[in-house]
């Protein structure tokens, strides 16, 4: 499936070959295209490893209509669930795996890698968009609230926006200071407070509505996102599991399976998050180092060793074997080096190219955290929903919110 050309504007067709004779010029190139899923074939099905996607639902998928963007909210942060309703289908094998970080650190380009975009197809844009040099020129982010796309593997992929962007917080401010985005109930705050709120928000939300969330920083001395992600496993309270906040899932069940399942519900609607996946991108090559590795396992470890952020994984993958002594549940940790130009290549622990490649691997063979029952993906959309509005409202995030009002750091 790939995305169209934009529409005509509704005016009659114009020859190409009589346009380009009267302006003596050649007709202009067709404009490039947006991804919004794989297109399905052999080779996809090969690099990610599964082939079970129907003919049907492909086809259905190439031909449907696609806007230039496939974005979870509106402007004003309401969810677009009839929007992305169309590229969702009633399968319930499906994995949803998200992505959080600071600006620039690589999170669009890991979810093209996982999409298994491979720029190889001339005029097609990727996926996720990317910094260009003039986004980074101009220090603006490239990713608004939650972007989508679905792959011809059924897997859900969530950009999100960057999170202690000043680009973002720029945007959300008025001349006044205050934010232009309610994110608390319709209370007026101040753009840094508001800004702040929402980083967390999203944090929340994504804990509990993917299977996988990949956590990214910058260099192997950044640990902002740790705490945040600390944050977010505090204030997720009350947030049930996006599979447990269903009356379409009801309909389709008998009452008796139902019934079985009551209890269930009361014990887990509050114990789903997502694995968490933490990578460290652009470190330079002495970070890498296997003794460098393995104290930022064992802070990782220390750091979360009170968490809910844990992974029991029974086997351990190549990149986790210097923890083999250490706890058997414990998070994820992938760490990515810089990109070197090829005419300033020096001699590495391991190139780029290799280490992205066994990220998107890993990823792709893990489990992650399943939800409690089978949903499709449209209910996975719907619910989805109904979780926003619960964060939206979290009665712990508001206290949160008033805990940093009260601390000063914050104009009111």
């Amino acid at each position: 499936m790939a995305g169209g050309a934009p529409p005509s504007s509704g005016g009659p067709p114009v020859s190409s070959s009589s346009s380009s004779s009267s302006s003596g010029l050649p007709p202009p190139p067709p404009p490039p295209k947006i991804l919004l899923a794989k297109p399905a074939g052999a080779a996809a099905a090969q690099r990610l490893g599964r082939e079970d996607d129907s003919p049907a639902v492909v086809h259905r998928s190439r031909n449907a209509a696609q806007p230039g963007s496939l974005n979870l909210f509106s402007e004003s942060w309401e969810f677009h669930t009839d929007r992305i309703l169309p590229f969702l289908t009633e399968n319930s094998d499906f994995t949803v795996i998200g992505i959080i970080g600071p600006p620039g650190v690589g999170k669009s380009t890991i979810m093209n890698e996982l999409y298994g975009f491979d720029g190889s197809s001339p005029g097609m844009l990727p996926p996720f968009a990317t910094h260009s040099d003039e986004t980074r020129a101009m220090a603006k982010h490239c990713t608004t609230a939650i972007e989508l796309r679905v792959s011809a593997e059924r897997l859900i992929l969530l950009d999100a926006q960057p999170v202690f962007s000043p680009s973002i917080l720029v945007d959300m401010m008025r001349p006044d200071g205050s934010s232009a985005i309610s994110v608390l109930n319709g209370e007026a705050l101040s753009a840094e407070l508001a800004h702040e709120l929402l980083g967390v928000q999203l944090g929340v939300f994504l804990a509990s509505v993917c299977n996988v969330l990949l956590v990214v920083s910058e260099g192997i001395h950044e640990f902002n996102m740790w705490q945040l992600m600390l944050t977010v496993d505090l204030l997720k309270h009350g947030i049930p599991d996006p599979s447990l906040l269903t009356a379409v899932y009801t309909q389709h069940s008998n009452s008796g399976l139902d019934k079985e399942n009551k209890g269930n519900d009361q014990a887990t609607s509050e114990e789903f998050l997502a694995a968490p996946v933490f990578v460290h991108s652009k470190l330079q090559n002495k970070d890498l180092a296997p003794s460098n590795t393995l104290l930022v396992r064992k802070a990782l470890l220390k750091f979360f060793g009170s968490s809910s952020f844990k992974v029991n994984n029974s086997r351990t993958s190549s990149l986790n074997k210097m923890a083999e002594d250490l706890d058997s549940e414990q998070p994820y940790l992938f760490l990515l080096p810089m990109k070197v130009q090829h005419n300033l290549r020096k001699p590495q622990f391991e190139s780029y190219l290799s280490m992205i490649g066994k990220l998107r691997d890993e990823i792709l063979s893990m489990n992650g955290h399943p939800f409690a029952r089978n949903i499709t993906e449209r209910e996975w959309l719907r619910n989805s929903a109904k979780i926003w509005e619960l964060v939206k409202n979290s009665p712990t995030i508001a206290d949160y919110c008033r805990t940093l009002q009260g601390s000063g750091l914050f104009r009111k």
